[in-house]
């Protein structure tokens, strides 16, 4: 088995077809590891853009790359990704990220240039720094860059270098082999089928009375949370924020409720959340 760790670098750009910005991949680096994770092999290819042809400000401060370099050295997207797929070669290989949101980029740079969220070659992947977050004591939960994450496994690096494609994979290729460990690495190592990179790109939407044709709020049921009673609403639901709103009253205990519920559109279906808040006194007078 082998382990592809990948990175790209992308510049913000306004897609005016889908109305919406679009984070164009300009750069990708990666390194090839053998299965005592050594470097055997490397890629680097920086891209032509096409949905923007200018570089944000603060896309060149980070990357320091110029609209001159790519003249000079880029290929258009499906050519170097076509490259790429070639050079990593075999099913048998474990693609690496730092982050998931390269491989959000990549699907949704698939989408946009291939007409497809599906990276053919890439059958398996996890996510590195999921992976490295395990290690690092006294984090707080949150996602830790790779510089940070390099610094508390001691591992020297040239800050300078950083956000060039081809220099992070070999930091983050440095995290994991401080770490690595195949029976806890196993259980991060996704299987790449359709359904994967569809998910990745299905954007969560809530519905709205306008989707009676895929949920009706009439049908939610809603439970007091002092009785476990049914609350039945009194009057008809108003929608407003992404939300559902109404009053209703326990048949059980008669208790009265201001009631919201959300439903939201998933990839993997719909899921419905509520609450219930106490209507006071003076205005429960005026609720049957």
């Amino acid at each position: 088995m082998n382990y592809i760790i990948f990175d790209l670098e992308w510049n913000n750009a306004y897609n005016y077809k889908i109305q919406r910005g679009f984070n164009e991949i300009i750069e990708i680096g990666a390194v090839k590891l053998n299965e005592r994770l050594e470097v055997i092999s490397t890629f680097k290819q920086l891209i032509t853009p096409s949905v923007s042809k200018k570089l944000g400000t603060s896309f060149q401060k980070l990357t320091h790359i110029t609209m001159e370099e790519i003249s000079a050295d880029g290929i258009p997207f499906g050519q170097a990704f076509s490259d790429f797929a070639r050079w990593s070669g075999g099913d048998d290989t474990v693609f690496l990220s730092w982050s998931k949101s390269d491989l959000y980029a990549l699907t949704d740079n698939y989408l946009k240039f291939k007409n497809t969220a599906c990276v053919e070659f890439i059958k398996k992947y996890a996510d590195a720094q999921s992976y490295c977050m395990q290690f690092v004591d006294n984090h707080d939960g949150n996602q830790i860059s790779l510089a940070n994450c390099a610094e508390k496994f001691e591992i020297n690096i040239e800050t300078s270098t950083l956000h060039r494609a081809l220099e992070d994979c070999y930091v983050a290729a440095c995290c994991i082999k401080k770490v690595f460990d195949k029976d806890k690495f196993m259980p991060y190592v996704n299987e790449c089928d359709k359904a994967f990179f569809e998910r990745l790109v299905f954007k969560p939407y809530y519905l709205t009375n306008k989707d009676k044709n895929v949920f009706d709020i009439n049908n939610v049921q809603i439970n007091c949370t002092c009785c476990n009673g049914r609350v039945l609403p009194v009057e008809k639901y108003e929608f407003f924020g992404n939300t559902f709103k109404t009053a209703g009253v326990c048949r059980k205990c008669n208790k009265k409720f201001w009631i919201f519920v959300r439903a939201k559109q998933t990839y993997d279906g719909i899921t419905v959340s509520q609450r219930l808040v106490p209507i006071n006194r003076r205005r429960a007078k005026n609720i049957n």
